[in-house]
């Protein structure tokens, strides 16, 4: 019997990243692919709606093309493994999200990187590859004791760059 794949959740500034295209996210991605060829990389739905919200309401047009260059990423054979809901109740996915989002992990006011955190723990995901600085300063060992009563283990959270830095270079 063999191991499961590795699942990788992405957050939007990542596939806005990968559109543009940004070199470490290119690496990281290529890292990927030589290190874990059967990780299974998955677009959690807060991820989506994100990037329809910037398709019709992003500052500038440069920010509207990236992210409906990211949609299209999702719909590209095999690169990603888009969620449009998740089989859990959306009150569980809140619930979640609402205890991310407690003192000493991440401000009350990141809400959407609280439903990407929640979306991709309940997901068994092993990994969320992140640019945000809220997401990657979130304390490891107090997000396990955090998800411990809903039965669920936190991804490690990393940027490209850390990935490709740290983990397999």
């Amino acid at each position: 019997m063999g191991t499961k794949p590795l699942r990788l959740a992405v957050d939007t500034n990542v596939l806005l990243d990968l559109a543009e295209p940004v070199e470490a996210v290119l690496d990281a991605f290529a890292v990927l692919d030589r290190r874990l060829p059967d990780h299974d990389r998955l677009v959690v739905p807060s991820v989506l709606d994100e990037l329809a919200f910037l398709c019709d309401s992003a500052d500038t047009e440069r920010v509207r093309q990236l992210a409906l260059a990211a949609l299209e990423l999702g719909r590209e054979p095999g690169r990603f493994r888009v969620m449009l809901e998740l089989v859990y109740p959306q009150d569980t996915v809140e619930e979640v999200a609402r205890a991310v989002r407690s003192p000493d992990l991440l401000p009350t006011e990141e809400v959407h990187d609280s439903l990407i955190l929640a979306e991709a723990a309940l997901l068994g995901c092993g990994l969320l590859l992140t640019s945000d600085e809220h997401l990657r300063g979130v304390d490891h060992e107090h997000l396990t004791l955090v998800l411990n009563p809903f039965e669920l283990m936190p991804p490690v959270i990393a940027s490209p760059r850390d990935l490709v830095r740290k983990f397999f270079r």
